[in-house]
C-alpha cells in the first residue's frame, strides 16, 4: 500500500519547516496559518512588527486573530489583542464561527482581549500629548500572561484624533520601536490609503515596519475574490507574487501559486484503470499510482464513465475515493452509472467514495480550490476525481483557472494521490493541447472522440501519451453497454481501421469467408478420406493376395523338403540293398570267350 507524503499540518510540522525555512540572520514567528509561512518562508519577523494593511472586509481583523490563536494553542506563545474599534464581546462572537474559542484562551491565561475606547472628543490635541497611557496599558497586559505576540487593530482608529502630522509620525515611530524594545512579535492592522502611492492611510507606517502584507478584496464579472501580496520583508526572502486567500470555517487559508519545491516522492506501483483492456494499452499494469491521468474528449464520449470505472475498481480494493463533480448531481452520477452497471452507491454507503457536486459559479477558484483542500483533508483518499475541469473557466479566465489547477496539480502531486481530470474539447481535431492548457502536467493522456463513418458515429480511444512506461499507440474503438467500458481489438480492411457497421460487414464477410474456405477443406478432407479408404482396400486385396502366395511357397517348399528326404531315404535303402546282394551271391568260373565268326 502506498500511503500518501505529506501528513496534515500540524504544530510538529510546521515547526519543522519553520526550522528549515528560518534564516540565521532572522528569527521567526510561525504564524500557523495554512499557506502563509509556506509564503514567508517561516512566518513573520519574530520580535518586530508587521503591518498588514487592506481595505474594508479584505480579512486584517481575522488574520491577525489566527495569527494569536494559533500562536498560543500550538507555539505556546501568549498573545495580546488590543482593539480600538470591537469590543471584547463583538471580538469573541465574530471569530467563533472559525472554531475560535477566545474566552477559554483567556481563562487559561494564553489570550488577553482589550478593548482601547479612542474618541476625538475626549481628546485634547497638544504639542505634549503622547502615547504613554498606551504603553503602560500594553505593557501591563503583556507582563500579566508573559505574551510574545501583540496585536493592535486598528492604527487608523489609534491615531483618529491626531490633526498635526509631525506628531503623528512621531508617535507612529515610538510605538514601533517601543513594540522591538518590547520583544514582543507585533502585528499592526491599517487601512488602505486613497492615493495609489502609499499603502496605509498615513502612508508611514510601511515604511517603519519590518514586514508589510497588503491583503485586496476584489470583484471581477460578479465573482469575488481575495489576493494576499507580501509587499516587503526585511532580512529575508519572501514570496514576491499576489497570492489568492480564503476565509472559511478553518480560519486564514492561503494558497500559493505553484509548489515551493518541485520534490514530492513518486510511487513505482501500478494501479488497475477498471477497464482490463484498457491496462493491457498500458503495458498490462495500469496507471501509477499517485500519478495525474487525463481524459478530453467531446461532449458524450463517456469521459465520465470512465473515470466511474476507476472509482469502482479502487472502492472494490478498499481505497477511498473522492469525485468532484461540475455539472451533475450525485443521485445522477449513481442513476446515469447503473446504465453501465456500474453500482457506485453502494460504495457510497460503505464509506469508501465520496460525491461532491458543485456549479463552478457558486464560488471563485480560490474557494473551489480551498474546498478541495478541505475535504481532502476531512476524508484523506487515496484517489480524487474532477470532473470536467474545463468548467472552471466560468468561474474565472482561462489563465486564472490554468493557475488554480496547477496549483491542485501539485498539491495532489505532493500527497501522493492518484487524481483523474476531465476536460471539454471542441470539434473533432485531435489537438496537442487542452482547453485550460495543462497538457504538459499530466502523467497519463487519454483522447476520446467520435469516428464519423458509413453514416454514424462511433467511439475511438487514443492514448496520447502515458510517462514512464511502454503503452500501446493503436487506436481502439469502444463501446459503453450494459457491463461498462467495452474495448475492442483493432480491426483492420482492405480500406484501412474500420469502426461501427462497417466493422460489422467486414467481419461478416470475413466470417463468411471463412465458412466457405471450411466447407471447401471439409469436402477435400472427405475426399482424401474416400481415396485412403479405396487405397487401403486395394492394400488389403494384395496384402491377401501375398499372403496367400506366400502359403502356397510355404506349403511348395515343405513338400519339395518332403519329396527331397524320402528320395534320400529311398536312396539309402537302395545302397543298403544292394550291397547286401554283393555279399551274398556264388563265385562263378569264367566262361569260355565266345568266338565270334567272322562272316
Amino acid at each position: 500500500m502506498y500511503y500518501p507524503v505529506e501528513v496534515p499540518m500540524t504544530a510538529a510540522t510546521t515547526e519543522q519547516r519553520t526550522s528549515e525555512w528560518n534564516d540565521e540572520r532572522l528569527a521567526k514567528a510561525p504564524t500557523g496559518i495554512c499557506g502563509l509561512d509556506e509564503i514567508t518562508e517561516g512566518g513573520l519577523p519574530q520580535g518586530r512588527p508587521t503591518l498588514v494593511c487592506g481595505s474594508a472586509g479584505s480579512g486584517k481583523t481575522l488574520l491577525a486573530m489566527e495569527f494569536l490563536v494559533r500562536g498560543a494553542t500550538e507555539y505556546n506563545d501568549p498573545g495580546v489583542f488590543m482593539s480600538f474599534e470591537e469590543t471584547d464581546r463583538e471580538l469573541t462572537q465574530n471569530v467563533r464561527s472559525l472554531g475560535f474559542d477566545l474566552d477559554r484562551l483567556v481563562a487559561d491565561k494564553k489570550l488577553h482581549l482589550d478593548f482601547v475606547r479612542v474618541e476625538r472628543s475626549e481628546i485634547e490635541e497638544t504639542g505634549e500629548y503622547d502615547l504613554e497611557g498606551l504603553f503602560v496599558r500594553l505593557g501591563y497586559a503583556i507582563d500579566a500572561i508573559g505574551a510574545k505576540r501583540v496585536v493592535l487593530d486598528t492604527i487608523e482608529s489609534l491615531f483618529s484624533a491626531f490633526n498635526d502630522e509631525a506628531v503623528l509620525r512621531a508617535e507612529l515611530r515610538r510605538l514601533f520601536r517601543w513594540l522591538k524594545d518590547k520583544g514582543v512579535t507585533a502585528v499592526i492592522t491599517g487601512e488602505r490609503g486613497k492615493d495609489s502611492g502609499i499603502l496605509t492611510r498615513q502612508g508611514i507606517e510601511e515604511y517603519v515596519s519590518d514586514c508589510v502584507i497588503v491583503l485586496d478584496h476584489r470583484v471581477h464579472d460578479q465573482i469575488s475574490t481575495r489576493r494576499l501580496r507580501v509587499v516587503k520583508y526585511r532580512g529575508t526572502t519572501h514570496g514576491t507574487n499576489e497570492y489568492p486567500f480564503i476565509i472559511n470555517k478553518r480560519g486564514f487559508i492561503v494558497l500559493p501559486i505553484t509548489s515551493l519545491r518541485l520534490r514530492h516522492q513518486v510511487s513505482r506501483e501500478r494501479v488497475s484503470t477498471g477497464v482490463a483492456r484498457l491496462d493491457a494499452m498500458l503495458g498490462g499494469r495500469g496507471v501509477y499510482r499517485g500519478s495525474t491521468i487525463l481524459v478530453t474528449g467531446t461532449a458524450g464520449t463517456g469521459k465520465s464513465s470512465l473515470l466511474a470505472h476507476f472509482v469502482d475498481a479502487a472502492s472494490r480494493r478498499g481505497e477511498k475515493c473522492l469525485y468532484f463533480a461540475f455539472e451533475e448531481s450525485p443521485d445522477q452520477i449513481v442513476r446515469n452509472m447503473e446504465s453501465i452497471g456500474l453500482y457506485l452507491q453502494q460504495h457510497v454507503q460503505s464509506g469508501l467514495l465520496r460525491l461532491e457536486a458543485a456549479r463552478p459559479t457558486v464560488q471563485g477558484l480560490e474557494l473551489h480550490l480551498a474546498t478541495v483542500h478541505q475535504v481532502i483533508e476531512d476524508f484523506q483518499p487515496l484517489h480524487i476525481v474532477l470532473d470536467p475541469v474545463t468548467n472552471l473557466v466560468q468561474a474565472g479566465t482561462e489563465s486564472e483557472a490554468h493557475s488554480m489547477l496547477l496549483r491542485l496539480i501539485d498539491y495532489l502531486k505532493s500527497r501522493g494521490l492518484t487524481t483523474w481530470l476531465t476536460t471539454l474539447t471542441s470539434g473533432s481535431h485531435i489537438s496537442d493541447q487542452t482547453e485550460v492548457g495543462i497538457s504538459s502536467l499530466i502523467d497519463t493522456w487519454f483522447l476520446l472522440r467520435d469516428l464519423e463513418s458509413n453514416g454514424e458515429r462511433n467511439r475511438g480511444l487514443y492514448l496520447i501519451k502515458s510517462r514512464g512506461m511502454a503503452h500501446s499507440n493503436q487506436v481502439r474503438e469502444y463501446r459503453l453497454t450494459n457491463d461498462g467500458f467495452d474495448l475492442f481489438d483493432v480491426y483492420l480492411g482492405p480500406g484501412g481501421t474500420l469502426t461501427g457497421s462497417a466493422r460489422l460487414a467486414q467481419d461478416a464477410r470475413e466470417r463468411a469467408e471463412e465458412a466457405l474456405r471450411e466447407q471447401e477443406l471439409h469436402r477435400q478432407q472427405l475426399q482424401r478420406e474416400a481415396e485412403r479408404k479405396v487405397l487401403e482396400a486395394q492394400m488389403a486385396a494384395l496384402q491377401a493376395k501375398l499372403t496367400v502366395a506366400e502359403q502356397e511357397m510355404k506349403v511348395a517348399a515343405a513338400q519339395e523338403q518332403i519329396r527331397r528326404a524320402q528320395a534320400e531315404a529311398n536312396e539309402a535303402t537302395m545302397a543298403k540293398s544292394r550291397q547286401a546282394d554283393a555279399v551274398c551271391a556264388p563265385v562263378e568260373s569264367s566262361p569260355e570267350p565266345i568266338v565270334k565268326e567272322s562272316p
